[in-house]
């Protein structure tokens, strides 16, 4: 039976996230830790995932059972599709009722979480209240779907940070054993391998807000429309939000983005360019390349589009013929939607707005317009649940319904970013 398989299924997840935590909490090996948050976080998703089929699977029981208050259902019979099979006994009973454990998953908390956003009626499901006046949770088939559109349709940047989901405000180690190599003798002892004591980060619970105008959801008359049209909605505005965070956060409230880091800026690690440099594929090699160590060697680029149509794509010998293909493996699907990025140099290229790196042009003299990075050293450490507040705004004289969740982000290990500078 499919919710005897599913039930098994989660109560096997179940105990295996708590002997990965358990490992976890107990390990002091940095790479280790690192490795078993990331599988932790790939189990919580494959845990939610179970739960929203068993919620889907009570949910068709309940809408299959006889809907009639004086309809019975004879002993021994089976109830299949709605209808009465194999009765064996005339001794009728009631159905047995079942309470739902998961109240914000039902279709009547559903459909009462849909008034709500639209027209503030407070509605009581049943041991659950939807009101105005606190925030309410955004229903676990909804969130379920924001979950997987977040993952099918990713930014460019955050499809491929790491996400963990480790509680805020704990310290954990992301640094490396450092040994030191010694030559002994019968009286010398080699010294004890320590972790580097700086090497700790903590991610805290930082409140964010997607604000959804009324004029989006209030002629929306189905609940499946609705509830498309807001995951549509969270999707978007989070993943923009997430892209320009992991660039420009000022950790302030906020996540700390590359730019703002204290420890990528102390690396030194910075190139700068001219205009002539970032045109010629030699420059590339001499002034960025060469650099490179070879442990930090396979990262990938961040650029704005302007920058590679005005200066990569544009390498020319010295007869114009173009040679940014054949001398740099340059290719770009900007005319892609799905995926605009491209390979440099046989580095990824993700693409972003203006917005988040200046282009060449416009940037001014010091400014950075480019990003060699490590995207699994930075973590993104994220909380799925939305609640929303509905509040009338006296500005804009309209109803504004505000999605209320909790996220951080931070580099793990910076000494493998290099930040490329515009130069004079």
């Amino acid at each position: 039976m499919r919710k005897k398989f599913l039930e098994d299924k989660l109560q096997r997840l179940l105990e295996k996230k708590q002997r990965m935590d358990g490992r976890c909490k107990a390990s002091t090996d940095p790479n280790e830790i690192r490795s078993l948050t990331e599988d932790v976080s790939d189990v919580n998703a494959e845990i939610e995932e179970t739960r929203a089929e068993l919620a889907l699977i009570d949910a068709e029981e309940r809408a299959a059972a006889p809907a009639a208050a004086n309809v019975q259902i004879p002993e021994g019979a089976q109830l299949v599709n709605g209808n009465v099979r194999a009765s064996f006994t005339q001794n009728a009973q009631a159905p047995e009722q079942r309470k739902d454990e998961r109240p914000f998953s039902s279709m009547e908390y559903r459909q009462a979480f849909m008034k709500l956003v639209q027209t503030g009626e407070e509605t009581r499901s049943g041991d659950v209240i939807v009101t105005k006046d606190t925030a309410a949770a955004i229903p676990f088939t909804v969130m379920n779907e924001v979950i997987n559109t977040v993952r099918k349709r990713y930014g460019n940047l955050y499809s491929k940070v790491r996400k963990l989901a480790v509680k805020g405000g704990i310290e954990f180690p992301v640094g490396a054993l450092k040994a030191t190599f010694k030559w002994i003798n019968e009286s010398t002892v080699s010294p004890r391998q320590k972790l580097d004591k700086l090497a700790r980060l903590s991610f805290w619970a930082h409140p964010v807000e997607i604000r959804i105008a009324q004029s989006f959801l209030s002629d929306i008359l189905t609940l499946e429309a609705f509830e498309a049209q807001i995951v549509e909605v969270i999707a978007i505005a989070y993943l923009q939000a997430m892209d320009e965070a992991i660039v420009n956060g000022s950790g302030d409230g906020q996540m700390t983005g590359i730019l703002n880091d204290p420890r990528v800026l102390a690396t030194g690690n910075v190139v700068e360019m001219t205009a002539s440099d970032i045109n010629d594929w030699t420059a590339w090699r001499k002034k960025f390349f060469a650099k490179l160590p070879l442990g930090y060697r396979a990262g990938e680029f961040i650029f704005p589009l302007s920058t590679v149509e005005s200066y990569l794509e544009t390498m020319a010998d010295n007869n114009n013929n173009p040679v940014f293909r054949q001398a740099t493996g340059l290719e770009v699907n900007d005319g892609d939607a799905m995926n605009p990025n491209g390979r440099f140099f046989g580095r990824e290229i993700s693409l972003v707005e203006p917005t988040i790196l200046p282009d060449f042009d416009t940037a001014e003299v010091g400014d950075v317009i480019g990003i060699f990075w490590q995207p699994r050293e930075y973590a993104i450490n994220e909380n799925f649940g939305f609640t929303v507040r509905r509040y009338f705004d006296e500005e804009t004289n309209e109803w504004v319904n505000k999605a209320l969740s909790v996220v951080d982000g931070k580099v793990l290990n910076p000494k493998g970013i290099y930040l490329i500078k515009k130069k004079a």
